[in-house]
């Protein structure tokens, strides 16, 4: 039974509310899919997937790609926040357990809106008492309750895709306050810089980096081959990386000789 005509489009199929949601949760639980299909199964034509794609794309959801879409992460694009959790899970944890030994009960710390830094989080209560500043809600739903963690809740702006608070009301939140260490991942290092994809995650990890004493930065190896949009900051602003031993002999070369601390974890 063919459903109502799109007031956006005059064609069949749903409202482009509608219809977005539909696209973004059936790519997120595949992980590819066809715009023919996405077109015949939503009585729309080739050409309006195309354009729900690239509206999705520019939320962040998803990536277009030829013939379809993914929400699998590449060079340029961060990756719908289930994939990126689950993407280097055990690397990610070794390096979240490493950081953890640098963490001294009575801290204030700053846990960014990174799956990386998210792996640290469900470990931090082992280290109470702490305060734990955050913009990322997967850390808050991990530590809210946790006895000993007093949590504080950076608001702004929900991104969605990000499953985060960004924006100009998330750096001014940032800007009154004062940590002792900021954990914190990026999306992509080339050239000896930080690189991501959107333009307020940019923001608030600039003024996140500000609100503290010590900033560490924990990365798989994998950072070393993709490439962002947005320069965030050298990776010499750190005063510790915190990298994973399947890091090239190159990259680790090159980032010792710019005078960064590296802590190299073995995961094996």
């Amino acid at each position: 039974m063919k459903e109502g005509k799109d007031p956006a489009t005059g064609e069949g199929g749903r409202g482009p509310r509608e219809r977005r949601e539909r696209i973004k949760s059936r790519v997120v639980d595949e992980g590819f899919v066809r715009i023919e299909r996405l077109a015949d199964e939503l009585g729309v034509t080739p050409m309006t997937i195309r354009r729900d794609l690239d509206y999705l794309q520019g939320k962040g959801w998803l990536r277009k790609v030829r013939g379809g879409a993914t929400a699998q992460p590449s060079t340029a694009f961060h990756g719908d926040i289930r994939h990126r959790t689950q993407s280097m899970a055990p690397t990610k944890n070794a390096l979240a357990h490493a950081a953890l030994g640098l963490v001294k009960p009575g801290q204030s710390l700053i846990v960014d809106d990174s799956t990386t830094a998210l792996a640290l989080a469900g470990l931090l209560s082992q280290r109470a008492p702490l305060t734990i500043i955050t913009n990322f809600v997967p850390v808050i739903q991990v530590l809210a309750g946790s006895p000993g963690i007093e949590l504080i809740s950076l608001g702004g702006a929900y991104y969605p895709a990000y499953d985060a608070f960004l924006g100009i009301r998330t750096i001014d939140a940032a800007n009154t306050l004062r940590a002792d260490t900021l954990f914190a991942s990026t999306t992509a290092i080339t050239r000896g810089h930080c690189y991501h994809q959107s333009q307020e995650t940019v923001g608030v990890k600039r003024a996140l980096m500000e609100a503290c004493d010590r900033k560490i930065l924990l990365v798989d190896h994998t950072k070393f081959q993709r490439r962002g949009l947005y320069q965030l900051a050298p990776v010499t602003a750190f005063d510790l990386v915190i990298v994973d031993a399947g890091i090239s002999a190159s990259e680790l070369d090159t980032l010792q000789a710019s005078g960064v601390e590296v802590l190299v974890v073995d995961t094996g």
